[in-house]
């Protein structure tokens, strides 16, 4: 009850107003607080020369973000370039092999950069994995793959794999672990699918070009093996109408992205702060809030960024990869809070709907929900961080389904079927806005640590009580009914659509 209904425009304008003033009160906070910062000898390892004409530094404490655009750019353009021309020449002149050229040059593009031991180490993986697989037993390709897997995470077997590749450069450790974890993923969904199917398996080969399409290869998203082949074995290529348009968009878009970023980071240190809890202690509560909340923002975009690319690149290639992951400021249950669509896909595939089903059973989704994140932490690198993120997203998840299962007890029900549209939707966007801030809280001890994230949630909580804590909790609810207004307008247009189809046909 409630998704459909309509509030007035002037009480959602005030909303979009309380937000605004908000955002810019808060924004204004971080922004002195970066300028006073600026020379701190704490910060001095995070803070680097920037624009010197305008007299600002730049924050550079995400080694990610850093690495894409410093030593990994090169590689990146020259590796992904070369792909795109490759795969135009295939599409054009063996357009019913490429999948197979794509192999060819992904196995050399990974020769080249990490040598042949390490190729050799992914194929052994690859081979393990398709041995397994030709049981068609789905409990032995979970069990061989989650092994595999905790081979590269779990000490000292993964220093025991990587010892094996020699040389050493910047970007080996992040290419080594990207590359055979990601493998060992793709290798699983190939296992299972395989076990699925109802005549004969799957080739070797077909894991191959699976798992060395470059793109994919070493940052992922992970694209099931059921989706991936459909795609791939396609030799009729045919774009949608404006499909190129729609490329070229995302592309300026990503762009733009990048730039946008750039420009933050010399006005806002908001990865730098948070290291000097002393410091951070001293800003305002609003300040703070900001903080944290910019740190779940900033990750959201670069993962974006990330997968945006290398979905373009895949777009290109006329393949519909996973969709990069939804906004957190779009974001108020933990069901659909994700940074990798294509990790959240494949668990929710092989792991979290084929035990919790329909979701709707306590037991079942408690089941389904600790296994999911119990591969999850492996898939991380269990460490103490992980586990403390993983026990309060999983709970986070399963006290969303009790509180809806306590809420649709009859007397609840009842008096909600009393209430208007419009005041069942301000009630449920009270209880979204602690939602919000209960994913906020809990993903920044990933992304930052765990003393920050306990700083925040004292201040905002126990010493900011009750002005802090009511007015941030009353914006965020002005930010879920704006939420909730967007969710209305999309399901309307989505219905619409539908009924347009249906005439058609």
């Amino acid at each position: 009850m409630g998704v459909k209904a309509t509030l007035p425009s002037y009480e959602l304008g005030f909303y979009a107003l309380v937000v605004t003033c908000a955002v810019l009160y808060s924004g204004s906070g971080i922004f002195e607080a970066s300028r006073d910062s600026m020379n701190r000898k704490a910060f001095r390892d995070g803070i680097k020369p920037g624009w010197h004409y305008f007299g600002r530094k730049m924050d550079v404490a995400d080694f990610e973000w850093v690495m894409w655009f410093t030593s990994f750019r090169n590689i990146i353009i020259f590796a992904l370039s070369g792909h795109v021309l490759f795969g135009k020449i295939c599409s054009m002149t063996v357009p019913q092999h490429r999948a197979v050229m794509y192999m060819i040059y992904g196995l050399l593009a990974v020769l080249a950069s990490m040598g042949l031991l390490y190729l050799m180490i992914i194929l052994s993986h690859c081979l393990l994995l398709y041995s397994v697989a030709l049981a068609k037993q789905k409990w032995l390709c979970y069990v061989a793959g989650l092994c595999c897997l905790a081979s590269f995470k779990v000490e000292p077997f993964g220093s025991w794999q990587s010892g094996f590749v020699t040389g050493a450069f910047d970007l080996q450790d992040v290419l080594f672990y990207g590359g055979c974890t990601f493998t060992i993923m793709r290798c699983m969904s190939f296992a299972l699918e395989s076990s699925q199917k109802e005549e004969g398996i799957y080739s070797i080969f077909d894991l191959l070009k699976y798992n060395f399409y470059l793109p994919f290869f070493f940052f992922g998203p992970v694209m099931t093996f059921d989706q991936f082949h459909a795609q791939v074995s396609t030799h009729e290529l045919r774009r949608k109408d404006d499909e190129m348009k729609s490329i070229r968009v995302n592309a300026l878009l990503h762009v733009g992205a990048i730039v946008a970023v750039d420009i933050f980071f010399h006005f806002f240190y908001i990865l730098t702060l948070p290291s000097d809890l002393k410091f951070v202690n001293r800003l305002s509560d609003w300040s703070l809030a900001g903080l944290a909340y910019s740190n779940l923002v900033y990750d959201w975009v670069k993962a974006a960024v990330m997968f945006g690319v290398i979905n373009t690149i895949a777009r290109l290639d006329h393949l519909d990869p996973p969709q990069p992951p939804k906004c957190i400021t779009m974001l108020y249950i933990f069901a659909e809070t994700h940074f990798d669509r294509g990790i959240n896909d494949w668990l929710c595939k092989y792991v979290y709907d084929h035990i919790g089903e329909n979701h709707d059973n306590i037991l079942k989704e408690l089941v389904a929900s600790v296994t999911t994140f119990a591969i999850t932490t492996l898939w991380l690198g269990p460490c103490q961080v992980v586990y403390i993120w993983s026990l309060v997203n999983c709970f986070g998840l399963n006290f969303e389904l009790w509180v809806q299962k306590f809420f649709q007890l009859g007397p609840f029900a009842k008096l909600e079927a009393k209430l208007s549209g419009a005041m069942s939707r301000r009630i449920r966007a009270a209880f979204g806005a602690v939602n919000f801030w209960a994913i906020v809280l809990y993903n920044i001890l990933a992304l930052n640590s765990l003393e920050f994230a306990l700083l925040v949630t004292k201040r905002l909580l126990v010493m900011g009580f009750p002005e802090s804590t009511l007015s941030i909790w009353f914006i965020t609810y002005c930010g879920v009914q704006l939420i909730k207004e967007r969710e209305r307008i999309l399901a309307i247009q989505e219905e619409e659509e539908k009924r347009d189809k249906a005439k058609l046909e």
